[in-house]
């Protein structure tokens, strides 16, 4: 026992070197959800390892990114002309190459180090209208960064998985994902897309739509975070059972100094109310294309929210009023997505036929 102690140091590094042989002959394989708002990368063998925003700061001479995901954001209006903060995605593709490349290097880089023999294959989650090109532009994006081999999957798709949904049985499933930039509906059954129809109108829209409606009625221009804040607080699609009010934060247009204001429920329910019915609208539209029998399974089984903008307060609610159909909000709506692209990654065999490029 003594001597299987004392050698404990020496097998530990034996085990450690051993470790690093093997994660540089065969690095493990990753999965993300490239989003408008948050990009999460999903690790084989280790689930979760990275929820940062997708956005970057770059040095505007020189191009050198100073900064990216959650300390970007930070930066993000409070910096000068010599730094730009950027959100590279929009509603959900690239909208900058360029800076789409740099933010998914920096992201890999806080998952590999060092060398590998192999560069490690990737399945990215991509709205199920993507175009060609908008394809294309995350396939070179992802190679660009030191990936091998991209694949892509259909986010309502990865959703319905990350919600283990019976996708592979003869069962209609009804997937609603409502991200940043797009709200995507999708029918799903036997592990085909029957129907399926993407809305660049979702949580950011959200935020615009608050910062437009708080300058109109009060003369504040208030930041699209700061937006972004009062939705979180007070933001609902249906009254709440007690009046509530939040303070608000921005530059008042008419005298140019700083403002704060009081801004009840009722208002911010009233600015949310053109994106809610566009999504509401997406929806009925999906329903209506559906055939009796999908029908029959949808309204036994209800549907199904994914996507950070799902979070908005009684959202489940509105919509089971404005369709008659239960609503089930996922329990982590936010890494929904992840998990399902997770689940193809880690079954790649059974799987890999859900995927739409590869």
């Amino acid at each position: 026992m003594a001597t299987a102690v004392a050698n404990l140091p020496a097998l530990v590094r034996h085990n450690s070197f051993l470790s690093r042989v093997r994660s540089m002959l065969a690095p493990a394989d990753l999965a993300m959800d490239l989003g408008t708002a948050n990009t999460l990368i999903y690790l084989s063998g280790f689930g979760i390892v990275v929820n940062e925003p997708s956005m970057v700061a770059i040095e505007e001479a020189s191009g050198t990114p100073l900064a990216v995901g959650s300390e970007a954001k930070r930066m993000f209006g409070k910096t000068s002309q010599a730094i730009r903060c950027v959100r590279p995605m929009k509603d959900g593709v690239i909208a900058d190459f360029a800076i789409s490349t740099v933010m998914i290097k920096h992201m890999l880089a806080r998952v590999y180090s060092g060398w590998a023999l192999r560069r490690p294959r990737i399945v990215i989650g991509v709205p199920p209208e993507i175009t060609q090109v908008e394809k294309r532009a995350v396939i070179d994006a992802a190679l660009a960064s030191g990936c091998g081999k991209v694949l892509l999957v259909e986010e309502p798709m990865a959703a319905a998985l990350g919600l283990e949904l019976p996708i592979n049985k003869a069962v209609g499933n009804v997937v609603v994902d409502v991200g940043g930039g797009t709200t995507d509906v999708a029918v799903i059954c036997m592990n085909s897309t029957i129907y399926s129809h993407s809305i660049r109108v979702a949580g950011d829209e959200m935020d615009e739509a608050i910062q437009r409606a708080v300058q109109r009625s009060f003369g504040v221009l208030i930041g699209i975070f700061e937006a972004e804040r009062i939705k979180l607080l007070a933001g609902s699609a249906v009254p709440f059972g007690q009046p509530r009010s939040v303070s608000a934060f921005g530059r008042d247009l008419a005298t140019g100094r700083p403002r704060q204001i009081e801004i009840s429920d009722e208002f911010i329910r009233g600015s949310l109310e053109d994106p809610i019915s566009a999504i509401v609208a997406s929806i009925s539209t999906a329903l209506e294309q559906t055939g009796p029998e999908i029908a029959h399974d949808i309204a036994a089984r209800g549907i199904y929210l994914a996507g950070g903008g799902s979070l908005l307060k009684g959202l489940s609610l509105r919509l089971e009023r404005e369709t008659g159909i239960r609503f089930h909000r996922a329990h982590d709506p936010l890494s929904c997505v992840v998990r399902g692209v997770g689940k193809i990654l880690e079954d790649m065999n059974g799987l890999r036929t859900l995927c739409i490029a590869q």
